[in-house]
């Protein structure tokens, strides 16, 4: 593998770029309108235009992608997550094109990117699913029946889905009917398949995935554990790795757990496999994820490897670098995700220029981001800006440590969720370990965010005054003495 070509944007295409300088092999970024001057085109080898704005029709148009790639002579292209990353469609054009996707095979995309086919697969397995159907449901007759028999409250979920889409809970029979129906309705909207299924809601819960890794030689392995418990729509805002909550049973547990959801579709590459844990600590198989993670950078902080670098070994036919008894946790990390949203109005977009853009750096701090200052936030992408990754030795470390950071991380003309950020780590159901999946619903309270915010923002205004005031002060002292030197320099030539 002598070129590869990242079919993304942003940090993630910024982040492969890395490894693959450090592989030496070159690297080909391709662009959009917006993105034609962003970070990553300046820093890969080669950069190509795919169009306009939209990701429709710039970073979605596969045919094109893989025309450049015969142009330029790419024999590898790295999907990151996102776009086409779990398209099983692309993953098999790249294959006939005969070009490396740095992934696993469209038969795994397939088989794990449907919620109902990976039940199917993991059953034989024995790995434990949430009470309720693995099969899609139509009539709305027969699925009130199933909900019954599974004990309210129930999740409708779509078959094709994600991010919290085609998803309704319900509480009872009598309004069972319209909620399938919306279900359905926003699952063909978003995904063209109305499939749906039902499962028993499990309350107060919490979100672990686990790090997979598979080579094509028969090696499987787990990375740990991340706790991604704190969501906002249920998408992920803060994670951590390990969680504070497993012990090293029900870690080794829900690992051999994982490998055999590897094993039940013949996987290969890295791959995330997302459970659910309820407050008696019993787990149940929610999906998979067939591609690297965005909070990817926490494990590889715990169990210092770079699994981009072992994504493209195992790609180019090679064996996985360790083998399960040579993995270890070593410390704990933290991620912060950086979006230019205002969590006081909701978590909404915001977007404009980043005015002021200064990140925090030290020893055991690291940043993966997508802009430099003077920048424009577009509208056509997710608004994250940057991840926000820290170190510590423990747990206590590491919070303490990500607080300080987000201290010292300095953005101005968007409003960011680094605030919020600051409020989790502070909070003491956080600090704790205690909390699940509903903490924004039961803790986030926009006022106590605020006054943070507000008194943050008073010391900094109060520091950069002082600041102001001792710079005058400098440079009165230094005026007066050039006027003295001078004075006395045009004086000896009198």
């Amino acid at each position: 593998m002598n070129k590869v070509l990242i079919a993304n944007r942003g940090e993630i295409a910024r982040r492969v770029i890395r490894t693959l300088k450090k592989m030496n092999i070159s690297s080909v970024a391709i662009y959009s309108d917006a993105d034609r001057y962003a970070p990553h085109v300046m820093e890969a080898d080669e950069a190509v235009y795919v169009g306009s704005s939209p990701s429709s029709e710039s970073y979605l148009k596969q045919d094109l992608i893989l025309e450049h790639c015969k142009n330029l002579g790419v024999d590898g292209i790295h999907p990151g997550y996102g776009f086409l990353s779990e398209n099983a469609n692309f993953a098999r054009k790249v294959k006939d094109a005969g070009i490396k996707l740095i992934g696993p095979s469209p038969e795994s995309m397939e088989l794990m990117g449907d919620k109902l086919s990976a039940k199917q697969a993991v059953k034989s397995y024995n790995v434990p699913l949430v009470p309720g159907v693995d099969s899609a449901i139509t009539d709305i007759d027969e699925a009130i029946k199933i909900a019954e028999e599974v004990g309210y409250p129930v999740l409708i979920k779509a078959s094709a889905g994600g991010g919290g889409k085609g998803m309704r809970l319900v509480y009872s029979s009598a309004e069972f009917a319209e909620q399938m129906r919306l279900a359905q309705n926003e699952a063909r909207s978003s995904f063209g398949d109305d499939a749906v299924f039902i499962e028993k809601f499990v309350s107060q819960p919490r979100h672990i995935e686990i790090q997979v890794f598979a080579d094509s030689h028969g090696n499987v392995v787990y990375l740990f554990e991340r706790e991604c418990s704190i969501q906002r729509r249920h998408q992920k805002v803060v994670e951590e790795a390990p969680s504070a909550i497993l012990t090293p049973e029900l870690r080794q547990a829900m690992g051999e757990a994982a490998v055999a959801v590897c094993k039940a579709c013949n996987y290969e590459g890295a791959g995330t496999v997302e459970f659910l844990l309820d407050g008696d600590l019993n787990f149940y198989f929610l999906e998979m994820n067939t591609r690297l993670q965005v909070e990817h950078p926490v494990t590889e902080e715990i169990t210092k490897t770079d699994l981009v670098e072992w994504q493209i070994r195992v790609a180019r036919g090679e064996r996985l670098p360790k083998l399960q008894n040579e993995l270890e946790i070593i410390g704990h990390a933290i991620e912060v995700r950086v979006y230019a949203e205002d969590a006081l109005s909701g978590f909404v977009p915001d977007i404009g220029k980043l005015e002021r853009y200064r990140i925090p750096k030290g020893q055991f701090i690291r940043v993966d981001d997508a802009f430099n200052e003077g920048m424009e936030i577009p509208i056509y992408y997710d608004p994250m800006i940057a991840k926000l990754v820290v170190w510590g030795k423990d747990r206590h470390e590491a919070i303490k440590r990500t607080i300080e950071a987000i201290d010292h991380y300095q953005i101005s003309g968007v409003k960011t969720t680094l605030d919020f950020g600051k409020f989790v780590l502070k909070h003491d159901a956080f600090v704790s370990g205690n909390f699940d999946t509903n903490f924004v619903k039961d803790h986030f309270q926009d006022t106590s965010v605020l006054y943070d915010s507000m008194e943050d923002e008073k010391e900094a205004l109060l520091h950069g005054l002082n600041q102001i005031w001792v710079d005058m002060k400098k440079r009165k002292e230094r005026d007066f003495a050039s006027r003295e030197i001078i004075g006395a320099w045009k004086n000896s030539r009198g």
